[in-house]
């Protein structure tokens, strides 16, 4: 299984790989702090379970107070998990950062896309529009939405005006192009998925 952290997003920039411009996302993340180590004895499952930028204890749950007070660490604003094969190799309390990847390598970046807010049909599914001349009545509209097959209802899954965005979106092999452990900065090739400061999550690529 691959192993991940979380990481916030700085902002893009660009590098000079193989005398070649290419865009570059730069990643922040805090070492993630080892929560809990499942088994597949205890849990069902073998994962481990991390806690990401650490915070007062007030501004957690207090189900995740108690849940951390158990565990002996200070308590964080994320946490998630990661299946591992080998559980036995992490205990609670370990720190995991940005040293587990490495410069080429391939990741799968997963993120909430920028939301777009309420579009409407043109800009959320590229449909043609109507005639722009005068006296059309149809320009940007969807048209007709009724079913000859069952009449009086919308059909599921029908192209329609909506929210656009803000959908887990994952990045498969992504390439590293610099690590810095001591900074604990991360140089990924591309764009990633959200805005700036928002936070995503980086494991290796199982491929």
């Amino acid at each position: 299984m691959a192993l991940g952290i979380l990481a916030r997003k700085i902002g893009m920039t660009q590098l000079f790989v193989d005398d070649r411009a290419v865009g570059a996302t730069v990643m922040e993340t805090q070492p993630c702090t080892v929560v809990q180590v499942k088994t597949v004895e205890t849990d069902g499952y073998n994962a481990i379970q991390l806690g990401y930028q650490e915070v007062a204890e007030r501004k957690v749950t207090h189900p995740l107070q108690g849940h951390y007070k158990k565990a002996g660490v200070p308590s964080h604003r994320h946490l998630f998990e990661v299946r591992v094969d080998d559980p036995s190799a992490y205990k609670v309390g370990d720190k995991i950062g940005v040293e587990i990847f490495s410069e080429g390598a391939k990741i799968d970046v997963t993120g909430i896309s920028r939301g777009l807010g309420f579009q409407g049909v043109v800009k959320r599914w590229n449909f043609a529009g109507g005639p722009k001349s005068h006296g059309s009545h149809f320009h940007r509209r969807p048209g007709a939405v009724g079913s000859c097959v069952e009449p009086g209802r919308v059909v599921k899954g029908k192209k329609l005006p909506g929210h656009t965005g803000n959908h887990r979106v994952t990045i498969k092999k992504v390439r590293v192009l610099r690590v810095d452990p001591e900074r604990n900065l991360l140089v990924l090739k591309g764009s990633t998925p959200g805005p700036r400061g928002s936070v995503l999550q980086l494991r290796k690529s199982d491929g």
